[in-house]
C-alpha cells in the first residue's frame, strides 16, 4: 500500500464521518419539527388505555376545525344561525391557502354545504366563512373557541384562527383534541354522520373525504377529522366501533398520512385489546351555553359599589274571584240577575256617567263587572319554546286528508337496522318495542319486524333511507345499544 492511498483513506474517513453526524442531524431536526404524541380511549367511560406525549402542546393543524364545527352545531341548535342560512364570504375567506373550497369574495352560500367543506374536505376558506358568520370576526370566533375548550375541559389547548394553519400560539395536545372528539360523538350525533362521508356535495362542487382511505382500511372506522402542515406533521383523530365498543384514538406528528393511518390502527387495535367487552356507556356533560361575545348568557355583570337598598318588588295582581250568576240572584232577587245580565252585554258601551245614573246597577252587578275586567286584563300565557334550528316550515294543505298505516319503501327508503338476536319471537318484539319508544325521533314510522332464523328471532326495524338508518344505529351504540344496518341485499 503506498502512502498517498493511506493518505486519501484517511481523508475519507473523517468526511464519512461528518456526512453521518449530518445526516443524524438533519434526522432529528426533522423529528423535533413535529414530535410524536398519541392517546387512545375508551369512549363509552372515558378511560385512557394508553398514552404518549399526550400533555405535550402541539400545532393541531386542521383538528382546530372539530371545533370549529363543534360550535357551529351548537350556534345552529340554539338558534343563533340556520343551516340554511345564506353566508356571504369575505376577502379573508375567499383568500385563505388550500386546502379549500373555491369560494369567491362576495358570494353567497348556505352554512350547510360550507359545513360539509370544512368536516369531509378540510376547506380552510369554508372554517373561515363559518367563523364570520357566528362571530363576525375571526379574533371574536377564537374567543368563543377557547372559552367552548375551557368548558370542555382541554386545558392545554389555544386556539388563534378557524381552520388550523400555523399561527405562534395556536397549540393543544393529544388529550384535549380526543377529550373534544368524545364530545362531538355524543353531544352531536345527528351531525356526526359528516366525518364518515367519503364524498359529499358542497354545491359548488362535490368534494372527497380527506380519511377516506383510513375508513376505507380499517374495520368499523367512521371518522372524524385529520390534519397536516410542515410544522404539524400529519395528524389524525379517529374513531371506530365494533360491537358495543368504541374507541377514539388521536395521533400528531406523523411523518406522512401513510405512517400516520398505520399507527392509528396499531392503536386503535390495542384499544379494542384493553377495553373491556362490556362497560356502562358515561356520556361527558355537554358544556353550558355561552354564545358570542354579545350574547347575554356570556357576560359576567359587575357591580361598581356596594348595593346601598333593596327595592321591593310589587306584588303580583290578584284575579279577582267570578262572582256566581246563581247567588247574586239568590242575594239580589230575579232582578239583580236580570241587571247583572244587562249589565255584561252592555259594559263595553257604558260611560262613567252612566252607570251613575243607572239604578239596577246593584252591588252584585257591580262585582260581576269588576271581574269581568280583571279577567280580561290578564297577559296571554307565555308561548312555547321554539327551536328554530329544528323548525320546518309548514306546507300548503292539499284540501286532502291521507293516513298513513305503513313506512313507505319507495324513495330510497329500502334499509333497515337490526338491534340484536334473541331466543323467542317474544323477547325480540319487547327489544323492539323498548327501542322504537326510546329512539322515536329517528324510528318514528319505521316498520318494527321479526325474523326467525336458525339461530333464534332477529329484531329489526325496516323501511328506512340508508342515512336514517346510520344515525339510528349511531345514536342506539352512544346509548350502549347493539345495532347494526343492512341494505336492500341484506349487506
Amino acid at each position: 500500500m503506498t502512502t498517498s492511498t493511506c493518505g486519501r483513506r484517511a481523508l475519507a474517513f473523517p468526511v464519512i464521518l461528518i456526512l453521518t453526524f449530518a445526516v443524524m442531524i438533519g434526522t432529528s431536526i426533522r423529528a423535533g419539527a413535529a414530535p410524536y404524541a398519541a392517546m387512545v380511549m375508551d369512549a363509552r367511560t372515558g378511560e385512557v388505555l394508553h398514552s404518549r406525549n399526550a400533555d405535550t402542546r402541539l400545532h393541531p393543524a386542521s383538528l382546530t376545525k372539530m371545533m370549529t364545527l363543534y360550535i357551529a352545531f351548537e350556534a345552529v341548535e340554539h338558534g343563533e344561525i340556520g343551516l340554511d342560512t345564506k353566508v356571504r364570504i369575505s376577502k379573508k375567506a375567499a383568500n385563505e391557502v388550500p386546502s379549500k373550497l373555491g369560494l369567491k369574495a362576495g358570494q353567497q352560500i348556505e352554512l350547510r354545504y360550507l359545513i360539509r367543506a370544512a368536516a369531509v374536505k378540510s376547506a380552510n376558506d369554508a372554517a373561515t366563512a363559518i367563523g364570520e358568520a357566528i362571530s363576525g370576526s375571526e379574533a371574536a370566533f377564537a374567543r368563543r373557541m377557547n372559552r367552548t375548550a375551557k368548558a370542555l375541559g382541554m386545558t392545554r389547548t389555544t386556539f388563534k384562527n378557524m381552520n388550523g394553519l400555523t399561527e405562534s400560539g395556536h397549540l393543544s395536545t393529544a388529550r384535549d383534541m380526543t377529550i373534544l372528539g368524545r364530545h362531538l360523538f355524543y353531544d352531536y350525533p345527528e351531525y356526526y354522520n359528516l366525518f364518515s362521508r367519503r364524498s359529499t356535495d358542497a354545491k359548488i362542487r362535490t368534494v372527497y373525504n380527506t380519511n377516506r382511505k383510513f375508513l376505507a382500511a380499517y374495520k368499523g372506522a367512521d371518522g372524524i377529522k385529520t390534519g397536516y402542515t410542515n410544522a404539524a406533521g400529519s395528524n389524525l383523530v379517529a374513531s371506530a366501533h365494533r360491537g358495543n365498543t368504541r374507541i377514539i384514538t388521536t395521533v400528531f406528528g406523523a411523518s406522512s398520512s401513510a405512517a400516520r393511518n398505520a399507527k392509528v390502527a396499531e392503536l386503535m387495535d390495542l384499544g379494542f385489546k384493553r377495553a373491556p367487552r362490556h362497560a356502562a356507556v358515561r356520556k361527558p356533560n355537554p358544556p353550558r351555553y355561552a354564545g358570542n361575545d354579545s350574547t347575554p348568557a356570556a357576560k359576567t355583570v359587575k357591580v361598581a359599589r356596594a348595593v346601598s337598598r333593596s327595592v321591593r318588588p310589587l306584588g303580583r295582581p290578584v284575579q279577582a274571584p267570578v262572582a256566581n250568576v246563581k247567588i247574586a240572584a239568590m242575594q239580589s232577587g230575579i232582578e239583580a240577575a236580570v241587571a247583572m245580565a244587562t249589565n255584561a252585554t252592555t259594559a263595553s258601551a257604558s260611560t262613567d256617567s252612566a252607570d251613575e245614573q243607572m239604578p239596577s246597577a246593584t252591588p252584585a252587578a257591580q262585582e260581576i263587572r269588576v271581574a269581568a275586567s280583571a279577567t280580561s286584563a290578564l297577559p296571554m300565557p307565555r308561548p312555547k319554546r321554539m327551536d328554530f334550528a329544528a323548525a320546518i316550515p309548514a306546507k300548503e294543505p292539499t284540501g286532502e286528508q291521507v293516513v298513513v298505516s305503513r313506512v313507505s319503501t319507495s324513495g330510497g327508503r329500502h334499509w333497515g337496522i337490526n338491534v340484536g338476536s334473541y331466543p323467542s319471537r317474544y323477547k325480540a318484539e319487547r327489544v323492539l318495542l323498548k327501542t322504537a319508544l326510546t329512539e322515536m325521533s329517528t324510528l318514528d314510522g319505521a316498520l318494527r319486524k321479526v325474523a326467525q332464523r336458525n339461530s333464534g328471532f332477529d329484531a329489526n326495524f325496516l323501511g328506512l333511507s340508508e342515512e336514517q338508518a346510520a344515525l339510528a344505529c349511531r345514536r342506539l351504540e352512544a346509548r350502549g345499544a347493539e345495532c347494526s344496518t343492512f341494505g336492500p341485499n341484506g349487506s
